[in-house]
């Protein structure tokens, strides 16, 4: 057997993929476009291509020189919640079209699983906290929605098509490999803790902490952190749960504790022993005041436990990464 792992060049698919790779129990084959992704970031025992999966003929030979692939996770989605504000089309033509595509061809082929990088976007502004799978799912940003409509496309590709699926819906991803041989590296960056370690290198001369007045302790979003090893330990899993022809499912990622930004920011100084300047400024479209998971149901179903439960530890590895990559893949690129 072999796992197709689309997006793998990218800040989690890299993860997902040493972690495979690691294992040694199959092929790994990844799919990225490196519009957004790092060649230098996929391992060198995984089979790489370099194209687009809404490129269906480009696709189609992937499945055909990997028959052995009998299961995809899906990385390769844009995921900027301001820029989907800005440019709504861009979301729904490669997440949602692209979704569609994808399908198609899987179905041709005959690969009848999928694990799906979905995101706590689906929730909205949540009725409860912490968030349950069964929470109502209402977006209020276009990367949310497109990922709602991917879910929504999948549970209709399984009740025509048998294409049996794991929505994964998780929060924001924090940390990198302990070893700092791979990590996050976005252009622009737009992420918290990357920025505030940025600040920390000297990369950046200071952190904005967008809003204050937030419905929160401190004014400040809260939000559940989650390492990619950890979410890539859950996306095998899933892998597992589906190959033993269990029905498709969701299920919910997350540390089941939030942190809001300021005390990232407090922990990152903490850990880095660096001052990390910061300002407060005007609050993002599209930002919900508070996100934390519960997992209760992954951890039951399929067994997941976290190793990084501990925010010091992921902000610790994530350090390890940009203390030794301050200008992230252009080292080593």
């Amino acid at each position: 057997m072999a796992v197709l792992v689309l997006g793998g060049a990218g800040y989690i698919g890299s993860h997902m993929v040493d972690r495979l790779v690691a294992q040694g129990k199959e092929k790994v084959v990844v799919v990225d476009n490196l519009v957004t992704g790092h060649r230098a970031a996929v391992h060198p025992d995984a089979v790489f291509y370099e194209g687009d999966l809404s490129d269906k003929d480009f696709m189609r030979k992937v499945f055909k020189e990997n028959p052995d692939v009998d299961a995809v996770i899906h990385f390769a989605a844009f995921s900027l919640v301001a820029e989907s504000m800005v440019d709504p089309l861009k979301y729904f033509d490669n997440n949602t079209a692209g979704m569609v595509k994808l399908l198609e061809v899987m179905n041709e082929c005959g690969v009848k699983n999928i694990v799906f990088s979905s995101t706590a976007a689906t929730y909205g502004i949540p009725d409860e906290i912490p968030i349950l799978e069964t929470t109502p799912q209402k977006p209020i940003n276009p990367y949310g929605e497109s990922k709602l409509m991917m879910e929504t496309i999948m549970k209709w590709a399984d009740q025509a098509y048998g294409i049996k699926f794991v929505a994964l819906r998780y929060f924001n991803v924090a940390g990198a490999k302990p070893d700092g041989s791979i990590g996050e590296d976005h252009g622009p960056e737009t992420h918290l803790l990357p920025i505030i370690l940025q600040v920390a290198q000297g990369v950046r001369e200071k952190i904005m902490i967008f809003g204050d007045d937030y419905n929160t302790p401190d004014g400040t979003n809260v939000r559940d952190y989650v390492h990619p090893f950890d979410l890539a330990d859950a996306h095998i899993l899933a892998v597992d749960y589906l190959r033993k022809g269990n029905e498709s499912n969701a299920f919910n990622l997350g540390s089941s504790t939030g942190f809001s930004n300021l005390q990232i920011l407090e922990a990152a100084r903490r850990v880095t022993g660096k001052d990390i300047p910061a300002e407060k400024a005007d609050r993002r479209p599209g930002d919900p005041d508070t996100l934390i998971a519960a997992s209760d149901k992954a951890r039951k179903v399929l067994g997941w436990k976290p190793e990084f439960d501990d925010i010091d530890k992921i902000i610790a590895s994530a350090w390890a990464w940009h203390s030794s990559h301050p200008k992230g893949y252009d080292d080593r690129d």
